[in-house]
């Protein structure tokens, strides 16, 4: 019923590096090739200094590649002429929401982008408060935006991008800062902006429970890309991940030790109620 997916963003063998002298620089990114289709709700992980936020700064032109392609709805990255309508259709979300925040009041803050793109201010209200609806702090349009916890200051960051209507999304550890109910607003959020609008999601996280909500998973180490797949392909590949220092959720962990000991048990698990079941319905239960 649904036709071809369409590519957002397409990432042919790019490199980056940091600095000019062509014999000290280590390559940051290191022939990157893969691809986001609209819609999608793509997961990105890597201990630090692994190029995972410096592959994100090339989504939307904040970086340009030292070798290689990308192209955001067809069109290429490194032509500047084209950097404005990139920047329109990806948006960045960063860590510290403070930032990005740059206005007293939350409603002008939301206004300052579509402001800057010159729009009708009669579609400027609209966009205001439609962003502000999407990420549930309308009732906030006019408080000041230090009075707010982290996770709704996190949300106005997010609502003054949607504001620019992009397609896509990106976010820096955008939950880093926060506390558990922060993380579960913000996480909640970008999970209803994807299944509601279709927007395009690209998180960055070393949060596993966070990752494991997305439709696929990307992992990097040392400017690579080293795995991919859905959450339960990827979090069941435990010890790989561990030899490049990523956390897997715990219910992937506990089956993985059963495993371990020479019971046959399900490995492809992400939750404590999915754990669950498969220790119920192994064999071996009761030598567990």
């Amino acid at each position: 019923m649904h036709g071809q997916p369409q590519k957002l963003i397409d990432v042919k063998n790019i490199s980056y590096k940091y600095g000019k002298d062509e014999n000290s620089t280590k390559l940051v990114l290191d022939d990157i090739t893969f691809c986001v289709n609209q819609g999608d709700f793509i997961a990105l992980l890597g201990h630090n200094g692994s190029g995972k936020s410096t592959l994100a700064k090339h989504f939307n032109s904040l970086l340009l590649p030292c070798g290689g392609k990308i192209y955001v709805n067809g069109m290429d990255s490194s032509d500047q002429d084209l950097t404005y309508d990139i920047r329109r259709l990806v948006g960045l979300v960063l860590q510290n929401p403070d930032n990005q925040i740059v206005a007293t009041i939350v409603e002008e803050d939301v206004a300052f982008a579509p402001e800057n793109l010159g729009l009708d201010p009669i579609e400027i209200r609209r966009r205001v408060d439609s962003a502000l609806k999407a990420v549930d702090m309308y009732e906030y349009r006019e408080a000041a935006p230090f009075k707010l916890s982290g996770g709704q200051k996190q949300r106005i960051a997010i609502a003054g991008i949607l504001a620019m209507e992009p397609s896509c999304i990106v976010l820096d550890e955008p939950t880093a800062m926060l506390d558990p109910k922060g993380r579960i607003e913000v996480i909640e959020t970008i999970k209803r902006l994807n299944r509601d609008k279709n927007t395009t999601i690209i998180l960055i996280t070393h949060y596993m429970d966070e990752a494991v909500q997305a439709d696929k998973v990307y992992c990097m180490d040392e400017g690579k890309i080293i795995l991919e797949g859905t959450p339960p392909e990827v979090f069941s590949q435990v010890e790989r991940l561990k030899n490049i220092h990523l956390d897997v959720p715990q219910a992937s962990e506990l089956c993985y030790l059963i495993k371990k000991q020479g019971i046959d048990i399900k490995s492809d698990v992400l939750t404590a109620e999915e754990c669950v079941a498969a220790i119920t319905s192994c064999e071996d239960f009761n030598k567990i």
